[in-house]
């Protein structure tokens, strides 16, 4: 049986391959493969182990071959026309008046096709600039709008937190995110510090919200008066990590209990003046009015266009 290769290509792009010639094949190095049409060429990123079961839907193709020094001279010299080829692109949406932003291109590496990426507000009917592209350069040109989380993954980057965006690493679909899930983690809502580089909510903040709404089912709300085995108080924030309650006691003095020591709670009662705001309570908003934070927030939890 064929080995099976995931390769990865220009923006993050990634497909599985077979290596359906036996061909002695090492990761990180150029190979060309069987594309939908003609051939292109891409990095062998990982080998799947022989028991790795694809979905029905993913039909691999094949690695032809190994690429030559040859190969990778062409591929380079693709790579530099791009450059070219992107800022050609610009005048010529400018005389079809169409409101894009060119975002990436990518050139197949036999040449039989580029392809242009864009962002837009609307729906863009481009058939006239498709024409003008494909006399220019004569060949089969193909125009793909993105949303701006894929704009992020094809021009790649860092995140705040200083790594590899993650839609660069392991992320292949993006799911749904909305505001609601920072505000499970108790995070501060301030949209510079939840938002990635696409502008859009930070991926990461779905990784742990399913493990914060476990952990809290076990609690009461924070803010609720509760009698433990360790004295009674107000519930003040829940500690994710260990598991417990930080409780401050009618002494005003702090103390933590697990959810089998919470005997029973009463309902909320208001700030007493004594109690400390919880963490996510004490971040000064960057925006100058609560009109504009909200606003901002509202767009974050708008789907990508």
């Amino acid at each position: 049986m064929a080995e099976l290769y995931l390769v990865e290509f220009k923006g993050s792009r990634r497909e599985y391959f077979n290596n359906t010639y036996y061909h002695t094949l090492r990761l990180s190095d150029y190979v060309i493969i069987q594309a939908e049409q003609g051939e292109d060429m891409g990095i062998l990123s990982k080998k799947i182990p022989a028991d790795y079961q694809l979905p029905e839907s993913i039909k691999p193709r094949s690695i032809l071959r190994p690429a030559g020094q040859d190969d990778i001279a062409r591929y380079g010299m693709l790579r530099e026309n791009e450059i070219v080829h992107k800022s050609e692109f610009i005048p010529l949406a400018r005389k079809h008046g169409l409101a894009m932003k060119i975002v990436d291109v990518e050139s197949q590496f036999d040449g039989s096709k580029i392809t242009f990426y864009f962002t837009a507000a609307h729906r863009v009917d481009f058939r006239a600039l498709v024409r003008d592209l494909a006399a220019r350069h004569r060949t089969r040109i193909e125009l793909r709008q993105i949303g701006v989380r894929d704009e992020a993954q094809r021009l790649d980057g860092l995140g705040i937190c200083g790594r590899q965006q993650c839609c660069n690493c392991h992320i292949r679909d993006f799911a749904p995110i909305s505001t609601q899930h920072a505000r499970e983690q108790d995070l501060s809502l301030n949209p510079s510090k939840i938002s990635g580089n696409c502008g859009r909510l930070l991926c990461c903040l779905r990784y742990e919200v399913d493990q914060y709404s476990e952990v809290k089912r076990c609690f009461p709300t924070r803010g609720a008066h509760v009698d433990t085995k360790k004295g009674t108080g107000t519930l003040q924030r829940i500690d994710i990590f260990t598991e417990e309650a930080v409780i401050i006691g009618e002494d005003n003095l702090e103390f933590r209990v697990s959810p089998d020591e919470i005997l029973s709670s009463g309902e909320e009662y208001p700030d007493d003046g004594h109690r400390q705001p919880a963490e996510a309570d004490v971040s000064e908003p960057d925006f100058d009015t609560a009109e504009q934070d909200e606003e901002a927030l509202r767009k974050l939890d708008e789907p990508d266009a």
